[in-house]
């Protein structure tokens, strides 16, 4: 029977379909997950700040690791806007742990491994029968509000992208 379930599945990747994600100008959908250190973050304990919500395939892989590095490379000028940045995948806590490590990534990186954030983000796909995040991101205001959305980025000139709008969006 499990077998019959994950062929279906694996052959009806409509019965997979991501929800929509959420709009700019709506309520983030909350969430709380375990960082690379194994602490719970909540998105709540963010308000006040604005927030980078980046989800992203895998630890290590060719594309994610640039990603991570261009957001590390730019902390210091999302952090004197008065933002955070907090990547989100399905992979386990331990892998966020090796992979902050050898990458030297100081931001967090959350754990999803049930996908439900990143299903409420609209941002799980499937992959050969395999569920992970999409490379998605969602600007959070210091209110909680979506302010802008990108949805499958291209990862070398995303950060400067991001910035640029929070730039624009935290000035007026």
């Amino acid at each position: 029977m499990n077998r019959f379930l994950g062929l279906a599945l694996l052959l009806c990747p409509a019965l997979l379909a991501a929800e929509n994600p959420p709009e700019a100008g709506t309520l983030a959908p909350a969430f709380r997950l375990p960082a690379q250190d194994g602490s719970p973050v909540t998105l709540e304990e963010f308000r006040g700040k604005w927030v980078v919500l980046y989800f992203y395939p895998r630890d290590g892989t060719r594309s994610c690791t640039i990603q991570a590095r261009n957001f590390q490379r730019d902390l210091a000028r999302y952090e004197s806007l008065n933002a955070v940045i907090i990547g989100i995948s399905v992979d386990p806590v331990d892998r966020h742990e090796e992979f902050c490590a050898q990458e030297g990534l100081t931001f967090k990186l959350l754990s999803d491994t049930d996908k439900e954030v990143s299903g409420r983000y609209g941002s799980l796909r499937n992959l050969l029968g395999i569920r992970i995040s999409a490379r998605n991101t969602f600007l959070i205001d210091p209110d909680g509000k979506i302010a802008k959305v990108w949805m499958g980025v291209n990862v070398r000139p995303h950060s400067e992208e991001v910035l640029a709008a929070l730039r624009e969006l935290a000035a007026r």
